[in-house]
C-alpha cells in the first residue's frame, strides 16, 4: 500500500454537515434534561413548600422554598470553576458527561425526600444538598454547552448554533410544566401536594442516564483537539486554569456585565411568572400554568429565528434591542400582568416580554464563547456566568417575593429595568463578536483571506 492510500480522504461536505447536526442533537437533548431537572424544582414548588417548611403563611413557605432554589445558584460558579477547568482540560465531551450524571443524583435525592411530617428538618436539609449539587452541574452544564454547541457549529452558523442551548432549555422547562399540566388533570391538588410532586423528579433521574449514555457516543470538537494536539508553545498543564483566565479578566468582566440584565430578566419571565401570576393576578394554578407552558412553547421557537439573524446582522444589534425593551419595558409589561383577567390578556403579556428577552436569550452562549480563545473558553464562559447568575438569576424570585411580601411589589419591576440597564451599557460599549476565529485554522484562513485581498489589491494601488 502507498503512502498516500494510507492517507485518509477529507470528510465530504455531506458527512461533514451530519457530524454537526448530530453534535446539534446530541448536546441539546442533554442540556434539555439537565434543565427539566433544574427547572421542575420551582415548576412544582407551590406543590411541595408546605412538605418541607410548617407554616401558615403560603407567601413565607414559597420564599424558604425560593431560598434554596437561589442557594443552589451558589453552587454556580463552583461548578462553573472545577467543570469548566475540566472541559478545557480534558475535553466538552467528558464534561457534559459528568454534569449528567451529578444532576441524576441530585434528582433522585429530591424525588426520596423525607417531609417534615416524617423527619422534621431533615427532609429539608436533603432538598438543600440535592440543590446544592444541582447548582454545580448545572455551573458546569452551561459553560460545557454553550462551548460545545458553539464550537461545533459552522463558523457562518454560529449564532444558529448556540441558540438551541435556549430551545433545549426552554424544551427542558415544557417538558416540566407539561408533566405538570397532566398530572393537574389527573391527580388531585391533594394527591399532588402529598407524593404526586415526586414523580418528575424520579423521571427526571431516568432521563439522565439516557442522555448519559448519548453524550458518551458524542465527538470532541475539532477546536479542542486543535488545542490538546500539542502543535503550539503554550503549556498545557496552565489550561484551563484561574491564571490564564486572569489574562483574560476583561472579557471575563464583559460576561458578567452582559449576563446581569438577561439572567434577570429570564427567570422573571420563566420561573417567577407563574407564581406571579397565581399569587399577584389571583389567576388560577392551573390556568397559570398554562398560560406559561404556551408562551414558552412559542419562545422557544423564536431562538433559532433571532440566533440565524445574528449571524447575518451581528449580535450587538440583538443585544442593544433586548436591554432597551427589557428597560423601558419591564415596569408597564409586569403591571399589566398583575391585573390580567384572562388566558388571553396574561398569554400576550408574556409573549411580549419573552420576544424582548429573545434578544439575548438567542446568541448570549455564542458571544460569551467568542469572547475566550479555546484553551480558556471553558472556563472563561462558566466562572463569571455563574457568578452573575448566583447573584442575580438565582436571586430574582426570591427578590420578587420579599419586595411582595413587604408590600413594595412594583419595586421589583424598577430592579429588573435597573439590571438591563447597566447590561445595555455594556452592550453598547462592547466590539461584536461574530467574526471572531475560534481555532487556530480559523484564523490562518482569516489570515490568507486578508492576503488574497491585499494581493488583489496591490496592483490597483501600483497603478495610482
Amino acid at each position: 500500500m502507498s503512502a498516500s492510500a494510507a492517507v485518509p480522504a477529507p470528510p465530504s461536505p455531506a458527512d461533514e454537515r451530519k457530524k454537526r447536526r448530530l453534535a446539534l442533537i446530541g448536546g441539546s437533548l442533554g442540556n434539555l434534561v439537565e434543565w427539566y431537572d433544574w427547572f421542575v424544582y420551582a415548576s412544582f414548588a407551590i406543590y411541595f413548600a408546605d412538605s418541607f417548611f410548617p407554616n401558615d403563611n403560603p407567601t413565607t413557605q414559597l420564599m424558604n422554598t425560593a431560598g434554596i432554589f437561589a442557594v443552589g445558584f451558589l453552587m454556580r460558579p463552583v461548578g462553573g470553576w472545577v467543570l469548566g477547568r475540566a472541559a478545557d482540560r480534558h475535553g466538552r465531551k467528558s464534561a457534559l458527561t459528568l454534569t449528567v450524571t451529578m444532576m441524576s443524583v441530585a434528582a433522585l435525592l429530591i424525588a426520596v425526600a423525607p417531609t417534615y411530617g416524617q423527619a422534621g428538618y431533615f427532609g429539608a436539609l436533603v432538598l438543600l444538598l440535592a440543590r446544592l449539587l444541582q447548582g454545580m452541574s448545572i455551573g458546569g452544564e452551561y459553560a460545557a454547552s454553550a462551548t460545545y454547541l458553539t464550537e461545533a457549529s459552522a463558523r457562518n452558523r454560529r449564532g444558529l448554533g448556540s441558540s438551541f442551548q435556549y430551545v433545549s432549555m426552554t424544551c427542558g422547562q415544557l417538558l416540566g410544566l407539561g408533566i405538570l399540566i397532566t398530572m393537574q388533570h389527573t391527580l388531585t391538588t391533594a394527591q399532588l401536594e402529598s407524593w404526586g410532586w415526586r414523580i418528575p423528579f424520579l423521571l427526571g433521574a431516568l432521563f439522565a442516564v439516557v442522555v448519559f449514555w448519548l453524550r458518551r457516543r458524542l465527538q470532541e470538537t475539532d477546536a479542542f483537539k486543535e488545542e490538546s494536539s500539542g502543535d503550539d508553545d503554550h503549556d498545557d498543564s496552565t489550561r484551563g486554569t484561574l491564571k490564564v483566565l486572569w489574562q483574560h479578566r476583561r472579557q471575563a468582566g464583559l460576561v458578567m456585565a452582559l449576563t446581569l440584565g438577561g439572567t434577570v430578566a429570564y427567570y422573571t419571565y420563566t420561573t417567577y411568572l407563574t407564581k406571579y401570576l397565581v399569587g399577584s393576578a389571583g389567576m388560577p394554578k392551573t390556568t397559570a400554568t398554562l398560560v406559561s407552558f404556551t408562551a414558552l412553547a412559542l419562545f422557544a421557537v423564536l431562538q433559532p429565528f433571532a440566533g440565524m439573524l445574528s449571524d447575518r446582522i451581528g449580535r450587538r444589534p440583538l443585544l442593544i434591542t433586548f436591554a432597551v425593551g427589557c428597560t423601558v419595558g419591564t415596569y408597564p409589561i409586569m403591571t399589566a400582568l398583575g391585573s390580567a383577567s384572562s388566558y388571553w390578556s396574561a398569554l400576550g403579556l408574556s409573549l411580549l416580554a419573552l420576544v424582548i428577552v429573545t434578544g439575548y436569550t438567542s446568541i448570549n452562549a455564542a458571544v460569551k464563547a467568542e469572547l475566550f480563545p479555546t484553551r480558556v473558553r471553558a472556563l472563561g464562559v462558566a466562572l463569571p456566568y455563574a457568578i452573575a447568575n448566583a447573584l442575580f438569576g438565582g436571586t430574582a424570585e426570591y427578590v420578587a417575593l420579599w419586595f411582595k411580601s413587604s408590600g413594595h411589589e412594583s419595586m421589583f419591576f424598577w430592579y429588573v429595568s435597573g439590571c438591563a440597564l447597566v447590561s445595555l451599557v455594556t452592550y453598547v460599549l462592547m466590539p461584536d463578536t461574530r467574526n471572531t476565529a475560534l481555532s487556530r485554522a480559523e484564523a490562518e484562513a482569516d489570515a490568507a483571506a486578508e492576503g488574497k485581498a491585499r494581493a488583489a489589491t496591490a496592483p490597483a494601488a501600483a497603478a495610482r
